[in-house]
């Protein structure tokens, strides 16, 4: 399995609009965060998880190292516009006729329709539009993409209901403020842990640097990977070495493979 981080960054990328922090003014480019989202090649087969408004320069910068002729499936989180704003940039993997699956949770699958009633209508509105299928996933039911078995985790966004995915020994979990009791025998044995740590501050609807390193405690992976934070998070190079050697924090464009 090779994931391929294409954004590491929370709702408004690093460097923030406008900002002059010593975080959104680094030269270092682990500081220069994209809304996040992370690309899977497992067997062969290019799993997809969230499609942020970032998507173009993402797939841009991906194919600088690989070329991607198709992509399996495509799975949501949730709704919020940074994980769904370059749904319409699917349309690259749609060309030929092919099909995109979009896998989400009911819920979400209904918003995303309502959003964009062009590309889920029962007519097309006109021809180039994307060709994608939305296919709704019942949070507590594993299926398949592919052949390739996933498993919905479900996760507290604040007081939100979101999904989180394992797929083998890897775990993908972001904007999770509380990971359920229920949750946790879902994860056990992962070999890889994506999770979010927006920064040290507290905050109402995501989990901060502690309240990560308490999850990663208990769900105890080979080794964890940091997402999903903002610029008030540090500097790179400086937050990581606060860190165990075995929690690692992502960077846009890393690579890893097990």
């Amino acid at each position: 399995m090779k994931i391929r981080f294409l954004g590491t960054g929370t709702s408004t990328g690093t460097p923030e609009i406008g900002c002059n922090c010593p975080v959104c003014t680094s030269v270092n480019k682990k500081d220069k965060r994209f809304r996040s989202s992370v690309l899977i090649n497992v067997k062969c087969k290019y799993i997809l998880i969230d499609c942020g408004p970032d998507f173009y320069a993402q797939m841009l910068e991906t194919f600088k190292v690989e070329t991607i002729k198709q992509l399996d499936g495509v799975l949501i989180t949730h709704e919020h516009y940074d994980h769904v704003g370059g749904i319409d940039d699917l349309r690259c993997f749609t060309k030929k006729k092919q099909v995109v699956n979009i896998y989400t949770g009911n819920n979400v699958s209904l918003k995303l329709i309502k959003r964009l009633p062009y590309i889920f209508a029962d007519y097309d509105y006109y021809p180039g539009i994307p060709n994608l299928k939305i296919n709704s996933i019942q949070k507590d039911k594993p299926f398949y993409i592919s052949g390739v078995k996933i498993i919905p985790i479900n996760l507290l966004h604040g007081k939100k209901l979101i999904l989180g995915y394992r797929i083998d020994k890897f775990a993908y979990l972001t904007d999770l403020k509380t990971i359920p009791d229920t949750e946790f025998k879902k994860l056990t044995g992962l070999s890889v842990l994506v999770i979010n740590a927006l920064r040290e501050k507290y905050h109402d609807t995501h989990a901060n640097i502690k309240e990560a390193l308490k999850y990663i405690d208990i769900i105890k992976p080979e080794r964890a990977f940091i997402t999903h934070v903002c610029h008030d998070f540090g500097l790179h190079e400086n937050v990581q070495k606060t860190l165990p050697k075995n929690i690692l924090i992502a960077y846009d464009g890393l690579e890893i493979f097990f």
